[in-house]
């Protein structure tokens, strides 16, 4: 049997350092997992709660392709809480997770062939997609420390990704920044994908919305990270009114809804920001460890994460060959993510590495990472 060239695609390097990883584990090795862009903890106690209540009262079969109306209430009740945006619930798309409400946003505003830009470094699966439905990613270069599309960039595409807070940078755009590039795709006719996913997990300032500055854009978020509900799969979009049956009409074919469950669980999770905004003061500890002591240990080169749980190095003073550097750091305890993930051209002079576990196993992989660093230079 012949496969597609869309199917094509490059591995996502992640998961199979996570696969290497617990193969390790396996075979009775201690690792410390940095590696994954995955919370540490579970789903908050009142979602399990109100998913075993929900199984207890009656079957969970089909809900509406949009999602259950009383999720997407209380979605749209967030813009007003977080942002002070009024936003019609009609607007909210429930999805299995931020990777359908991918598929949805480029399959609803793109044509076969669309040239769609995204800035580097950045999120894989956001190429892998695009190939996928045989539409173009354009990547663009961006630099250290703050790692912006430039406006000038969006002339001549069809489409343009950001992502704010970014991964694997953890840098955020503040509201001129995103107001900048939505009038660059304003004025371009480029239409504005706006990923939202790590909202909620910000240190110093909270993170802008494009809905903010514009109706006229897809914005992507997810319960996976905030909310701490990563296996759940569960996420949405808001999109603009007049296109809001044609997402309807993709979803309904593409995935009948959103599991049910899931979505029962996720309005639970809404309502326990006590939860919430404990699991958030712990990655603040680990932000702040980490930005102690990996300079410490001799690497210094790094952005400026202001939210999500990311740190992006510049390892090109230890190695040119991040992919190797990665397996070497395996091997002495922590799994970290090669650059190569992110920036094709540029990544194998760099690593993500995640601080979403507890603080105690952060300082351990710290412990280790110094370790590794000094071995090498001993060398």
């Amino acid at each position: 049997m012949r496969a597609s060239s869309r199917s094509e695609v490059d591995p996502f390097i992640v998961m199979d350092v996570l696969k290497a990883a617990q193969a390790a584990e396996a075979a009775g090795r201690d690792v410390v997992h940095m590696e994954v862009g995955q919370p540490g903890t579970g789903a908050p106690e009142a979602a399990r709660r109100a998913v075993a209540k929900a199984m207890e009262a009656g079957p969970l079969g089909y809900t509406e392709g949009l999602g259950l109306p009383a999720l997407r209430a209380r979605i749209a009740r967030l813009y007003a809480d977080w942002y002070g945006v009024d936003l019609d619930p009609a607007r909210v798309v429930v999805t299995s997770g931020s990777s359908a409400g991918f598929l949805l946003a480029f399959t609803a505003c793109f044509d076969a062939g669309a040239r769609v830009g995204l800035g580097l470094p950045g999120y894989p699966s956001y190429r892998a997609i695009l190939k996928a439905l045989s539409l173009e990613a354009v990547g663009i270069e961006t630099h250290a420390p703050a790692y912006r599309v430039p406006p000038e960039a969006v002339a001549g595409l069809d489409g343009l990704i950001v992502a704010s807070p970014g991964n694997p940078t953890g840098t955020m755009l503040d509201r001129d920044g995103m107001a900048e590039i939505a009038g660059a795709c304003r004025d371009a006719g480029t239409t504005l994908v706006s990923d939202e996913i790590y909202h909620g997990l910000h240190h110093a300032h909270r993170a802008v919305s494009a809905l903010e500055i514009t109706d006229d854009a897809v914005v992507v978020n997810s319960f996976s990270k905030y909310f701490s509900m990563t296996g759940w799969r569960v996420g949405w979009l808001v999109v603009p009114e007049g296109m809001v049956r044609t997402f309807e009409r993709l979803a309904q074919n593409m995935f009948i809804c959103a599991p049910h469950a899931s979505q029962v669980a996720a309005l639970a999770a809404m309502d326990a920001t006590a939860e919430l905004e404990a699991n958030r003061a712990v990655y603040a500890a680990n932000r702040a460890l980490m930005l102690e002591r990996l300079p410490q240990a001799g690497l210094d080169r790094i952005g400026s994460p202001d939210g999500a749980f990311y740190v992006y190095a510049d390892v090109s003073h230890l190695t040119d060959d991040s992919r190797a550097f990665c397996a070497e750091l395996l091997e002495a305890g922590v799994a970290a993510t090669p650059g190569l993930d992110f920036d094709p051209g540029r990544g194998h002079r760099t690593v993500r590495f995640s601080y979403a576990r507890s603080t105690e196993e952060v300082a351990r992989g710290l412990d280790r990472i110094a370790a590794f660093v000094a071995g090498r230079a001993a060398a």
